[in-house]
């Protein structure tokens, strides 16, 4: 028989219920009541923010036409971008947004993650929804657009996601009127993502600085090596080289060292330096 193993679901504690894990050991004795004791075990399922289905960015644009019945002022769009699916607590979630607003009143944008807790027991269905995070834009006037180049929405302790469970929800909100919204998916996970195209970039720069001083050091034109006089006089040449070196025996030179032949080429000026090359 074949036994299928499954792993088990994250630890969480919500507002209609809980998922909880327990170790409990029992100590068993013939002549005595059996003893135990009990422990809370804590399951984290980790997600890598890295995987390739949570790198991929995620754009919504939704537009909405401000009025009632047939006084309509004209429309408000908004068009949200996040650069990946998948971040982990403490990071700051980039936000790229682009408002505007066509209608006759004053809008805000605003931005906010929002948890979602589905619980499920005897057939129905309880779905409890809170704000985690939020942040919030300029005023925008009638006639007006604007930008969002990267807002910033920071991610606070959360628990990680189950099934997708958080989302970033990018609003307007219209006075008067029901809120323009778009939903992103977000999953909060454990193992943070790390930016190789950015670490990358950070050693080239790097690399590029620390040679930054083999320009200006390393002259254009190199100089002439200085002349064989200035540097061995001829009084210290003829103490080591003798005025007639012995002849040397072709059947002793294979035995003699060779050290004893470098000595004797040890201060012999070096050829004369050219600048042609041949």
């Amino acid at each position: 028989m074949t036994a299928c193993f499954r792993p088990l679901v994250t630890s969480f504690t919500g507002k209609y219920g809980s998922i909880q894990y327990y170790v409990k050991a029992v100590l068993e004795r013939p002549a005595a009541p059996d003893q135990s004791v009990q422990t809370e075990l804590q399951v984290i399922s980790h997600i890598d923010v890295s995987s390739p289905a949570l790198l991929t960015p995620v754009l919504r644009s939704q537009e909405k036409m401000v009025g009632c019945w047939f006084f309509t002022s004209g429309p408000v769009s908004l068009s949200a971008k996040i650069e990946r699916k998948g971040y982990c607590n403490g990071e700051a979630i980039p936000i790229y947004a682009e408002i505007e607003n066509c209608s006759s009143r004053l809008i805000v944008p605003k931005a906010a993650i929002f948890q979602t807790q589905t619980y499920l027991a005897s057939g129905k269905t309880k779905t409890f929804r809170q704000m985690v995070a939020n942040v919030r834009g300029n005023h925008i006037a009638s006639g007006s657009t604007d930008t969002w180049n990267g807002k910033t929405l920071k991610i606070p302790p959360v628990s990680p996601s189950i099934l997708d469970c958080c989302i970033i929800r990018v609003y307007i909100h219209i006075p008067g009127a029901k809120k323009l919204m778009i939903e992103m998916p977000l999953v909060i996970g454990t193992i943070p993502c790390i930016g190789f195209s950015s670490r990358n970039s950070s050693i080239t720069s790097q690399f590029s600085m620390d040679m930054s001083w083999l320009a200006l050091t390393m002259p254009e034109h190199p100089e002439a090596p200085p002349n064989y006089a200035d540097v061995v006089s001829e009084e210290e040449f003829s103490r080591h080289v003798p005025a007639y070196p012995p002849p040397i025996d072709c059947e002793e030179q294979l035995c003699c060292p060779v050290f004893a032949y470098i000595q004797e080429f040890r201060f012999q000026p070096p050829p004369l330096y050219s600048e042609e090359h041949y």
